[in-house]
This record gives C-alpha cells, structure tokens and sequence, in this order.
C-alpha cells in the first residue's frame, strides 16, 4: 500500500494547486498542511531546508516546487 504524500501549501499557491492536481490525476493519495493556519506546519517546512511552499513529501524525501521530473521521482520510489 502507498504511503500518503504531504503537500504544504497555501491558498491561492498556483504551484500548489499545480502540485495537487498532479497527485490527483496520478491516483497518489495525500494530505495538505497550509503554513498559514500553523506555526507548526511552517517548523516541518524549515526542517526540510525550505522556506516557501509548495512541499511534497512522500516517505521523508522532499521537493520544493511544482518539479514534475523530481515529483515523479518521489512517486516511482514510493511505488
């Protein structure tokens, strides 16, 4: 079974949304965290070594941006 994708985002992030329909279309289930509404959301952010959003997570590895080479990479690792 697939572990669940992580998204940071915020509202109104094109690159988010972009990120978001991706997984969708690709069937990869996953979860968003707005960095707006939680300080705590923005730490785990950090901790990846970023400061802006959109974030992917899958499995602890993490890509900063809409990068659809580097998510796919996520995705075929995980699968």
């Amino acid at each position: 079974m697939s572990k669940q994708a992580i998204v940071y985002s915020t509202k109104g992030c094109v690159e988010c949304d972009m990120v978001k329909q991706m997984l969708t279309t690709q069937g990869i289930p996953f979860e968003v965290r707005d960095v707006m509404t939680s300080a705590e959301y923005r730490d785990e952010v950090e901790k990846f070594g970023f400061m802006g959003v959109p974030v992917t997570v899958i499995d602890g590895k993490a890509v900063k941006g809409f990068v659809p080479d580097e998510l796919n990479k996520l995705i075929v690792d995980e699968q």
